[in-house]
């Protein structure tokens, strides 16, 4: 996928684009020197990354507030987010360099972001009113960091490949939750996990 045709996919504003396009350069400079994403996606850069991240906000509530990406790595999909216009993200991310990667990319493409470098389980606890996650860990994993900042309206919305059948198997045998599933506008195995009403499973 071209930029052009994420683009017209996609309805993005030319200031937007611009916005991406700074970001993808840099994504490409850096990983020169350090690993931010696979070698290989680099060649199909707006669809595997900035289409993957983007389609998330289909699923957001009108007014989010408080949006925490876990394990942020080089942006995906929390930076993306805030340059489509998202507010409220907050990017959790422990690798100093990647942090410092996240804070460039965030002042050349002219957007305001909070990075919080340190572990997840380390963040203070406090509730968000959305939860992003991609790549980051399996999903019992994942709703074991994200139960921490879960409130009575809190969702997830976390971008899984072609095992999130397996996931969700295991994630149930320690967590109810409700669950609705698209299919992901990015890759033909993927699909988008919109997860509300986290609770434990309770052991007898």
């Amino acid at each position: 996928m071209s930029r052009e045709v994420f683009a017209d996919s996609t309805g993005v504003s030319r200031e937007t684009l611009e916005r991406l396009d700074a970001y993808v350069g840099l994504l490409a400079k850096w990983q020169q020197r350090i690993n931010l994403v696979s070698a290989s996606s680099l060649a199909d850069v707006w669809r595997r990354h900035i289409l993957d991240s983007g389609q998330i906000i289909d699923y957001l509530p009108a007014k989010p507030g408080r949006v925490l990406d876990l394990g942020s790595g080089a942006g995906f999909p929390g930076l993306v987010l805030t340059i489509l216009g998202v507010g409220g993200v907050e990017l959790v991310e422990s690798d100093g360099r990647k942090c410092a990667f996240l804070a460039e990319a965030a002042r050349i493409s002219g957007v305001s972001v909070i990075i919080h470098n340190q572990r997840i389980e380390a963040l203070e606890a406090a509730p968000a009113d959305v939860i992003t996650a991609r790549a980051c860990a399996p999903l019992v994993e994942l709703l074991s960091y994200a139960v921490r900042f879960w409130g009575p309206d809190t969702m997830m919305i976390a971008l899984k490949g072609a095992h999130v059948d397996d996931e969700l198997t295991d994630a149930t045998k320690c967590w109810r939750m409700s669950v609705d599933r698209h299919s992901s506008r990015s890759d033909p195995n993927g699909t988008v996990l919109c997860l509300g009403n986290l609770d434990r499973v309770s052991s007898r």
